[in-house]
Parts: structure tokens; C-alpha cells; sequence
């Protein structure tokens, strides 16, 4: 272990100073790191790295504006990279329903922003007491005081004092339960915020659910947000997975993908209805961000964006889809291990049983994929199995070497399985 300084997020202080995990350069699929070892990645850093590292077109952005700009911020200011990069985040989400652009820092910051848009969007209304925010079950929205207290997995959110109560939580894809709530205290709803694949699990809205979701919002009033953080810039085989929606949402939140990694940077897109009603109030939105919407951000967005047409990162995602799926499915097939695969897009999630059909626990999964590094490839924790989240622009033979990775791992659990099983 290496004496450092760096508290690394989400990992104790007994394995920090770790140079298996400590990166030291990146290229293409591939991350090197301080021990010497490389490993295909296929976690696209967080989720965000959807063309792969050092793309040198948006790095060349990136060095212009810092050059030219340095800091030119969107507080109490404006700049003309904020403008072009919203404009070019409007063409890709469909200007026909969406019309104005707010810059964050990141995923969690953001749906801090679109609580707040939501309560305030009612409030010049005349309805103040509308206040609830509904979210799922087992979803994330990271980890700032509002986004832990919108996220619907326990995280510790008692511990840490988030308050929770004007939050409610209903399960994914249960119409009978969100009819109820709504029932209840749709009155009293601001709006709902789902991501259209969970998350955690990588489980998809059913057709009915958003249907659902949409016949509601139209009933009661409340605005419905679509948290495409994790799924948007083609992960899931669209642009962004809500453009399919019957009811289109009335705000979009984009952040992984939105400069493919190159720096902090998210957005809330907001629908014509929403912009519409805080223009005619001429609306002070109380929420500013020192480092939103700068100059770096603005060139970042708008060659990521230029990028994703040259590569036609989208349809080449739905290629890596094809064969990652084809290659899942055979897994399960064949490994007594692998149970079940759910997700979509290049956006998965292995599910594992072991040999007496009980789930993986938290300690297994962390195992698990450490044995799954060891073999070569970076893949993230899941339930009961791991995630995988390649970029768009894997090759077809990459995509094999992850499957014989993620194989390899697995096998290795197998003589403990076995043990146990016997011991049992």
C-alpha cells in the first residue's frame, strides 16, 4: 500500500493507498494503473466515458477554451460556449418539446436543481403545497443531501440525517401502487423522477408503467422528470431512452456521457410547458453553480455532441448491444452460476446465483469482481452480480475478451460454491 493524502469515495480507509486501483493514464478501452497492469474497461469510467478515453477531438476542445476563456462562467453571467452547447444539447434532445437548458456539476447536484425547479414551477402557480417529490424503490440519484434523499436504496440515508419526508417511494413498474399514491396525494405531488432503467439492476420501465406515468401526470398536474444520468448519449440504444415515451417528460437530467468524462458537467433540459410558466412569472430559479455551464463545460458538451455524429456512436452502441446480449445469453446457458441477465442497450447487468440457488451476498460481489479485474476487465458491482457498461465504441473482439473475463472470474467461484454446497 502507498502513504497518500487521497480519500478516495466509497471506499474505507483500509484500502486506500491500494495501486491496483490507483489509474495512471487511459487510452481507447483501457486503463493502466500504478501496479503496472492494464485492464479493459468495462465500466466507461463511471458510466460516462461512452466513446472511450482520449478522444483527442474533445481534447483539443477542451484546450482551446481553457486557452481562450480560462473561466467564463453561467453565474449571474453568460457565455457563448454555455450557449452553443445548450443549443446543441436542444437539437439532439428534440426541440420540438424541450426549450431551455440549465448547466450542473454533476448527477446528484441536478436533481438537487429539478426538486427545486419542480416545487417552484407549482409554487408561482399558487400552489405552494405542492411539495411531495415521488421516486422508486431502488433507484439512485446520487449522493448530495437532495438527490440521497430522492435515491430509493438504503444507503445510510437515516445515519447521515437526510430528511426524508417529503420524499415517497413507490416500487418500479407497480401501476396499482402508484395509482394508490396518486390517489392519495396526487394533489400534493411536485413531480415524479425515474430513471427509465433502474439503476441498480439495470431493470428497465415496462411500456405500461411510463404509459402509466404519463396518463397520471396529465391527471393530477405534477411534472414528470426522466433522470437519464445513466442512460443517456446512446447508452440504451437511443440518444436518450425517454424519447420513445408516449408522454415525453417535462424535464430530462443528462450528465454521464454529456462530455464523455472529460469534465464535471450536467444539465437539466426543461419542456416548453416548464419554461413557458417560469418566463411568464419571470422567475428568479434559485440555484447557481460556481463551476455550471463554464466556458471548459461548453466546449466539452459541444464536441462531445459533434463526436457522437461522427462516430455514429449511437447504432455502433446498438452493434456492442448485439453481441454483448448474444454473448450474456450463452453465458446463462451454459454456467451453472450465471442465473439471468437484465438491461438493455450497453447497459447490463449479470445476475449470479450460487449452486444451492441462493444469492450473492455484498462481500461475494465485491469478490467477484475482483477476481473479474484479476482476469483482466473493470466491471461494476451489481445485485447479486455485476453490471456491465462498455462504451459504444467496443470492438467485437473486445467484447468477446470481456465475456472471457467476466467467465474466467466466475469459474473461480465455483470449487468454493462447491465446498459449501458439501459442507452444508
Amino acid at each position: 500500500m502507498t502513504t497518500t493524502a487521497l480519500w478516495p469515495y466509497l471506499v474505507p480507509p483500509s484500502g486506500h493507498g491500494d495501486d491496483s486501483i490507483c489509474a495512471v493514464s487511459a487510452s481507447g478501452h483501457r486503463v493502466t494503473f500504478a501496479d503496472g497492469s492494464t485492464r479493459l474497461d468495462a465500466d466507461s469510467g463511471l458510466w460516462n466515458v461512452n466513446l472511450g478515453y482520449g478522444n483527442e477531438r474533445i481534447a483539443q476542445a477542451l484546450a482551446e477554451a481553457a486557452a481562450n476563456a480560462s473561466y467564463l462562467g453561467a453565474f449571474r453571467f453568460e457565455n457563448v460556449y454555455a450557449r452553443r452547447a445548450a443549443d446543441d444539447l436542444l437539437r439532439v434532445c428534440g426541440p420540438d418539446h424541450y426549450s431551455r437548458v440549465l448547466f450542473s456539476t454533476g448527477g446528484g447536484v441536478a436533481n438537487d436543481a429539478v426538486m427545486k425547479l419542480a416545487r417552484i414551477f407549482h409554487a408561482v402557480q399558487g400552489a405552494q403545497g405542492r411539495n411531495l417529490i415521488v421516486s422508486l424503490r431502488g433507484s439512485f440519484h446520487g449522493l448530495t443531501f437532495g438527490g440521497f434523499a430522492l435515491t430509493g436504496e438504503d444507503l445510510g440515508q437515516r445515519v447521515y440525517g437526510v430528511d426524508q419526508r417529503h420524499i415517497r417511494h413507490v416500487s418500479p413498474n407497480d401501476t396499482a401502487e402508484l395509482g394508490r399514491l396518486m390517489a392519495s396525494l396526487g394533489h400534493r405531488v411536485a413531480a415524479v423522477i425515474v430513471e427509465p432503467v433502474v439503476g441498480t439492476g439495470t431493470v428497465p420501465l415496462t411500456e405500461e408503467y411510463v404509459a402509466e406515468l404519463g396518463r397520471l401526470r396529465d391527471e393530477f398536474g405534477y411534472l414528470l422528470v426522466a433522470d437519464e444520468v445513466a442512460t443517456g448519449f446512446g447508452r440504451t440504444g437511443q440518444y436518450f431512452a425517454s424519447e420513445s415515451w408516449p408522454g415525453r417528460p417535462d424535464v430530462l437530467v443528462t450528465s454521464k456521457g454529456l462530455t464523455n468524462g472529460a469534465c464535471p458537467a450536467a444539465a437539466l433540459v426543461m419542456s416548453r410547458r416548464v419554461s413557458g410558466v417560469l418566463e411568464e412569472h419571470d422567475t428568479f430559479f434559485a440555484h447557481a453553480e460556481t463551476q455550471g455551464g463554464t466556458a471548459l463545460v461548453g466546449a466539452a458538451v459541444s464536441a462531445t455532441i459533434a463526436e457522437m455524429e461522427r462516430l455514429d456512436a449511437v447504432a455502433a452502441g446498438r452493434n456492442v448491444a448485439a453481441w454483448l446480449q448474444q454473448g450474456l445469453a450463452e453465458l446463462v446457458e451454459r454456467h451453472p452460476l450465471a442465473h439471468d441477465t437484465t438491461g438493455t442497450g450497453c447497459f447490463r447487468t449479470l445476475h449470479l446465483r450460487h449452486a444451492d440457488g441462493s444469492e450473492l451476498s455484498g462481500e461475494d460481489v465485491g469478490n467477484l469482481v475482483a477476481r473479474i479485474r484479476s482476469a483482466g476487465a473493470i466491471v461494476h458491482p451489481g445485485p447479486s452480480g455485476v453490471q456491465l457498461v462498455p462504451a459504444l465504441t467496443y470492438s467485437r473482439d473486445e467484447v468477446a475478451e470481456l465475456l472471457t473475463c467476466i467467465e474466467a472470474g466466475i469459474d473461480t467461484l465455483l470449487p468454493a460454491t462447491a465446498t459449501a454446497t458439501a459442507t452444508a
